[in-house]
């Protein structure tokens, strides 16, 4: 109980689906462990809710929403993983050098739009997660540099920045969501 009120938990410790990370495992178990952990928290977060509550900005002063961030993270993961680690050409989804907030602000209550980013976020971490496991080691080199001329970030970095970047995020998420409906959890 929380201030004389039940807590509204969006799920039980039991029933879980998220797999903890190694407590004895190697680095790069530990770490995809916990990157895990966190995608699968942020897919908790959104669980449950239909279009019109995923687009919802509860905070006044913010363009935050629980849909900006799965299409944030989307694009995080894409930057990451396929611009820097891999090198490739892959141009942004959800925003532009015109609109760089693109993949906050430019969320609504739509079926497909919701179904899109879901799918651009799975298509993002599927790429990320073959990558990973193909690659020779934690110390591999980015194949670029970031935008901002860093680099070039080793795998190990990488992985930690997006743990680092997820946890951050889901903060926002788990804030969003209580006041979306009032249900926290972990």
């Amino acid at each position: 109980m929380m201030g004389g009120m039940p807590i509204d938990m969006f799920i039980e410790p039991e029933q879980d689906p998220r797999t903890e990370a190694p407590i004895a495992g190697s680095e790069l178990d530990t770490l995809t462990g916990f990157l895990g952990w966190h995608r699968g928290t942020l897919e908790l977060k959104c669980s449950g809710l239909d279009a019109a509550e995923l687009a919802r900005r509860p905070i006044p002063s913010s363009s935050l929403s629980l849909l900006g961030l799965v299409r944030h993270l989307a694009e995080v993961e894409r930057s990451w993983f396929r611009r820097v680690m891999a090198g490739q050409d892959a141009p942004p989804r959800f925003y532009s050098p015109q609109d760089r907030d693109g993949d906050f602000d430019n969320v609504r209550p739509d079926l497909d739009l919701v179904a899109g980013a879901w799918r651009a976020w799975q298509e993002e971490i599927a790429f990320a997660d073959q990558f990973v496991a193909a690659a020779p080691g934690l110390d591999l080199a980015a194949k670029r540099l970031t935008s901002d001329g860093r680099g070039p970030m080793s795998l190990r970095w990488v992985l930690n920045h997006m743990i680092e970047e997820y946890a951050r995020h889901n903060g926002h998420a788990d804030l969003l969501r209580e006041l979306i409906d009032g249900a926290v959890g972990e």
